[in-house]
């Protein structure tokens, strides 16, 4: 991949649509407000990049490298980011509603009030990213990493969090109505205040885990005969 000039860049945006940036350079480039919405940018290196309310809705970004870009409001509805990298990238209040987002990698990054309302999140990595306020209903996050996120007051209503790895997991207040739990691992997880009405908590791990009245859960030991 070879950088282009601002120039070269201004000139490309500004072609019809839509536009074939497959494996293209625009890594620390300022594209605030810029629409590439329905583009081809798989595998496009956009690390550092500011997107400052970009519209990217519908765009492919199979295996694009996100890492600490600016994503603020961006809009990103039904945007495939299979395998993307959003390492550190900041998604504060942006809209993922609907985005393929298969085995990304989220860690640490900042999707705090960010829309992510029925995305399909499989398996994704987002160890130590910030939820808090963020939208999750109807997310499939089944085998997701959340490993040490923080995610008071998120909603995950009737949420797939089947096989989730959440320990550590800070859930103060979350809503978990009717979220499938079934299989996860909440150990050390804080649930202090948080709606499990109807959640699926079968086969669901919860060692050391804050539960919603603030009691530590305490994994029973069978006695020895």
């Amino acid at each position: 991949m070879s950088q282009l000039t601002n120039f070269q860049i201004y000139d490309l945006l500004n072609r019809p649509r839509p536009l074939w940036l497959v494996k293209i350079d625009l890594s620390d480039a300022s594209l605030y407000w810029v629409d590439l919405s329905e583009c081809n940018l798989s595998m496009a290196n956009l690390s550092k990049a500011d997107m400052n309310w970009a519209n990217l809705a519908g765009a492919d970004l199979r295996r694009a490298d996100l890492s600490m870009a600016n994503l603020f409001e961006a809009h990103l509805q039904r945007a495939n980011l299979n395998e993307a990298n959003l390492s550190h990238a900041n998604l504060t209040r942006a809209d993922l509603g609907k985005t393929d987002m298969l085995e990304a990698i989220m860690v640490e990054a900042n999707l705090s009030r960010a829309s992510l309302s029925k995305a399909m999140m499989i398996r994704a990595n987002m160890n130590g990213s910030n939820l808090t306020r963020a939208d999750l209903s109807k997310t499939n996050l089944a085998g997701a990493n959340l490993s040490g996120s923080e995610m008071s007051l998120a909603n995950l209503f009737d949420a797939n969090l089947n096989g989730a790895d959440l320990r550590g997991v800070n859930l103060t207040r979350a809503d978990l109505t009717a979220a499938n739990l079934s299989r996860a691992d909440l150990t050390g997880a804080i649930l202090t205040g948080a709606d499990l009405s109807e959640a699926n908590l079968e086969g669901t791990t919860l060692n050391d885990a804050i539960m919603p009245d603030g009691t530590r859960f305490v994994k029973e030991e069978k006695e020895v005969s």
